[in-house]
């Protein structure tokens, strides 16, 4: 073996201070490298299978000649042994990190993956979901445990029960528990393949969604409609909600007056409405079609948003229904917990309102098909949109607010509707 000590101190101050590029031998595989530009550092050139391999030792500004050739030493008894060094340093890295990921919680790398989508994601309302069914469905399950732990059995433990009595649900939360792994795998917390992954995996384990939702049908003998509430019984509905003093009452009478989505009420913006006009623009950001759509604004739904107007603000700017935390909108299951825990409707749904209002439009009224599915801010056709340009539309659906509202609002015939109320203990 070649002689080690070649170097001294003051020849490797001065090979730095000239940075001439080259390799300078201290012997023994070891070598001072100057780069090209003049940086210097540590270097072990040796060879495996007649294959010269480099090992870098650090840099000349934090170690010195003593500790370089202390590290060589160390890489040539590994030779001895038959090992590789670099080879044997990445297993240590590695191992490193593995210890590392074992405090790494499932529940800590859930919270990791949304604090760094959520700002990509188009609503707020998008984050909390994740959270809600993260909290729901898998937390509980395995959310303390390591991410480099969670296997296929604790995977299926989370979405096998909920597979076929809610597909759609289950099928999120597969996909969120997947992309969760994938993070924590790319972020070097957890190693090996992806339990949660469909294709080729938990595809030979679970039926497919369609069949899925297919057996849910036959078991419940209804298909995945949201259940909605007849539109005879909502003018009963209205006078209860009236007398309730919750922001959740008063989001719940506005979203049935403009039929509008959870998302895009409890999302709304003071900003939004234009009281002169009468009339709510949501932003496409929060839109399910992910375009902007202007909604007319009937008288009763303008009563709502005074009762909810911020005294002393000449121009407020938060939310209209905000929620209890400060700067946050109202939760998305507060309108439903009002309907079916406090008031009892155990039955129907807070989207559902939707289909109460297209039933109404149809049976009730004259005005064109195409009318009410531009309330409800569905797709149509390009001609109906060009005319929606005009504005045609747009006072045609104004129209249909204000007679959707004035049917509401109205007391019902004595003795035709009867509350379909389900029985419920506790509601007040």
């Amino acid at each position: 073996m070649a002689r080690v000590g070649k170097l001294t101190v003051l020849k490797v101050v001065a090979i730095a201070r000239a940075k001439a590029p080259g390799y300078y031998s201290d012997g023994g595989g070891l070598f001072l490298q100057i780069s090209r530009y003049g940086t210097a550092s540590w270097v072990f050139r040796y060879r495996i299978d007649n294959r010269l391999r480099e090992m870098g030792l650090g840099s000349l500004d934090t170690i010195g000649l003593a500790d370089a050739r202390e590290r060589a030493r160390k890489a040539r008894e590994q030779r001895l042994d038959g090992l590789d060094p670099i080879e044997q340093r990445k297993r240590s890295r590695l191992s490193a990190q593995l210890d590392r990921a074992k405090a790494m919680s499932f529940k800590e790398c859930g919270r990791g993956y949304i604090g760094a989508h959520k700002t990509g994601w188009k609503s707020p309302v998008h984050a909390r979901q994740w959270s809600t069914t993260l909290e729901t469905y898998v937390y509980p399950m395995f959310g303390d445990l390591s991410v480099q732990a969670i296997d296929t059995g604790l995977v299926m433990k989370a979405i096998e029960p909920i597979w076929t009595t809610t597909p759609e649900t289950a099928s999120r939360v597969r996909g969120r528990i997947e992309s969760i792994l994938d993070w924590a795998r790319a972020r070097g917390y957890r190693q090996g393949d992806n339990p949660a992954r469909w294709r080729g995996h938990l595809d030979n384990l679970l039926p497919e969604l369609t069949k899925a939702k297919r057996a849910k049908r036959q078991a419940t003998g209804r298909g995945e409609h949201h259940p909605a509430m007849p539109f005879a019984e909502v003018p009963v509905l209205i006078p209860e909600l009236a007398a309730r003093e919750a922001i959740a009452a008063r989001a719940l009478e506005f979203m049935i007056f403009t039929a509008k989505r959870t998302e895009e009420v409890i999302g709304a913006r003071w900003p939004e409405i234009d009281r002169t006009a009468r009339m709510w623009t949501i932003p496409a950001g929060r839109m399910k079609g992910e375009r902007e759509h202007r909604v007319p604004l009937s008288e009763a739904a303008i009563a709502v948003l005074d009762t909810m107007r911020p005294g002393g603000e000449a121009e407020p700017q938060g939310y209209i229904f905000p929620g209890a935390k400060e700067g946050r909108g109202l939760s998305n299951m507060a309108m439903l917990n009002l309907l079916q825990k406090r008031m009892g409707y155990l039955q129907f749904t807070v989207h559902g309102f939707r289909s109460s209002f297209r039933d109404w439009a149809a049976e009730r009224t004259g005005f064109p098909a195409e009318v009410a599915e531009m309330a409800l801010a569905h797709v149509v056709s390009d001609k109906v949109e060009a005319a929606y340009r005009r504005g045609d539309l747009f006072e045609k659906r104004r129209q249909l607010a204000e007679a959707w509202a004035k049917f509401c609002t109205a007391p019902p015939p004595s003795g035709k509707v009867v509350p379909m109320r389900a029985k419920t203990h506790g509601a007040n």
